[in-house]
């Protein structure tokens, strides 16, 4: 067993549980992400709105208490103002009343020696009835406060008697800065994206539902797909009409099935035709054995042995020529490629070809040599095929020409024949296909040559086809040109 099997059990199989999944983990990480970003920057201004809410207040207190009087003790923000050589505040309010009676200052007295303004925090004491779940109170916490000093020498006599204290006296002004507005403002922003974030788990989550359903044609595809065996190879997907990717997953799989049912009924028909093209000869070679061997005495065995070795030469021909096509199917390479000069091919070709059977003439017209790259065994037999649909045809000549076209080299083999029909212009290149089904199949061919022909031409990158002439048939055979040796 696979050591991650285990681990995988706990992962969901499915596609759609898959994605929702995904989904959801991703949502939730980003969610979490901007929640504590936006937390924490909630906070921070939050709370610097209260500093400088304070920072207001304190420099408003200290204007008026420069000038002699004494502050309002109503406030939206906690103060305090004490003095040296005095017991009690000189003025206070915000809140901070909320203290035990007889208190007479709750921020320490200002120090002999002042400084500058300042930050600091305050531990404030607590009176009887202090909740401390009541966050508006700041009785009994320790609090932020922002403190300025106001020097004797600003005061004069005047000024300081109207505040209570003595002309020599230092003040110190404390404004305490509120944590809770940043804390409720922080918690309701807290709720609201722990609100959203729900809703959004929620929403995402329903991406398992959305996939499924998206997804439904794929396991229709897949059902039907399933469905599809060799003994019947003509089931179809359906093909949905919403135009998205499955639409052309569908109609991918459908044109694939297409082309296997097409290469399976091609393969079975060729099969077939050889089967029968390969009964053919055996059926006379085990004909004519049986008649010698029944009658030894009256058989003329040369003339037997004769027949015998000509089926015999018809069976290995056909079975080369199976081969042949069976590595053209595999894109079977048989050697590397080469420059071949084709004008030096076929003028050899046209030379040794047996012409004894009947008399025909043929000849080879070039003005140049001809250079394309291959295999010279494959071109050779290229050639020959073409030679030899011309010989079976040809009623007195067979005519070769070469001729260098711009980046191709064009090779056309002409007879004097009856020509093609052109309805069949394209079926004779399939194969074992024979439109002269009267004549001898001793001398009429496998069948095979010019599906082989053509084959070869495309394997070189080439076309063979057929050109309409007034008299014979005129087959064209085209391929890119090669540069010469002497170029390369």
């Amino acid at each position: 067993m696979n050591a991650t099997e285990p681990r995988r059990r706990w992962w969901p199989r499915s596609v759609r549980a898959r994605a929702a999944l995904a989904a959801a983990s991703a949502a939730a990480v980003i969610l979490v992400g901007i929640g504590w970003w936006l937390h924490h920057d909630v906070y921070r201004q939050s709370t610097q709105i209260a500093e400088d809410q304070a920072k207001e207040q304190l420099w408003s207190l200290c204007d008026k208490l420069q000038q002699g009087v004494i502050p309002d003790s109503i406030s939206t923000v906690p103060y305090e103002v004490v003095a040296t050589g005095r017991r009690t505040a000189v003025a206070y309010g915000g809140g901070m009343d909320d203290f035990a009676p007889g208190t007479h200052h709750v921020m320490p007295a200002p120090p002999k020696a002042l400084r500058a303004e300042l930050i600091t925090t305050v531990r404030l004491p607590a009176n009887p009835d202090y909740d401390p779940h009541d966050k508006s109170s700041v009785a009994g916490g320790t609090n932020q406060v922002i403190t300025a000093n106001i020097p004797a020498d600003v005061l004069g006599d005047d000024k300081a008697a109207a505040l209570g204290v003595t002309a020599d006296a230092n003040l110190r002004v404390y404004v305490v800065v509120l944590p809770h507005t940043a804390e409720a403002i922080t918690e309701t922003t807290d709720l609201l994206l722990l609100r959203a974030g729900l809703v959004s788990l929620v929403l995402i989550a329903a991406a398992y539902f959305a996939v499924r359903i998206a997804l439904r044609p794929v396991e229709a595809i897949r059902v039907l797909t399933a469905s599809v065996t060799a003994s019947d190879p003509r089931e179809r997907v359906t093909v949905p009409a919403t135009g998205h990717e499955i639409t052309a997953l569908a109609t991918t799989i459908n044109s694939t099935l297409q082309r296997l049912d097409d290469a399976a009924a091609q393969q079975r028909r060729f099969v077939a035709d050889a089967a029968h093209e390969l009964r053919s000869p055996l059926t006379t070679l085990l004909a004519s054995l049986e008649v010698a061997l029944a009658y030894p005495e009256r058989t003329d065995w040369p003339a037997a042995a004769t027949t015998a070795a000509r089926q015999t030469r018809r069976l290995q021909a056909l079975a080369e020529d199976l081969l042949l096509l069976a590595r053209l199917d595999t894109r079977t390479l048989i050697a590397g490629p080469e420059t071949v000069d084709l004008t030096a091919l076929a003028s050899r070709l046209t030379e040794q070809y047996p012409l004894t059977e009947r008399p025909l003439t043929l000849t080879c017209d070039s003005t140049a040599p001809a250079h394309a790259r291959g295999n010279p065994d494959e071109y050779e037999r290229l050639l020959r095929n073409l030679i030899d649909n011309a010989a079976r045809h040809a009623a007195h000549r067979i005519q070769i020409t070469i001729r260098n076209q711009d980046a191709w080299v064009v090779l056309t083999v002409h007879d004097d024949g009856p020509g093609v029909p052109t309805e069949d212009a394209e079926r004779i290149f399939e194969r074992f296909v024979r439109l002269d089904d009267a004549r001898s199949r001793d001398h009429g061919g496998t069948g095979l040559g010019l599906a082989i022909a053509r084959d070869l031409a495309h394997r070189h990158r080439g076309t063979l086809t057929l050109t309409p002439r007034p008299l014979g048939a005129c087959f064209q055979l085209r391929l890119p040109r090669a540069s010469t040796p002497a170029e390369e």
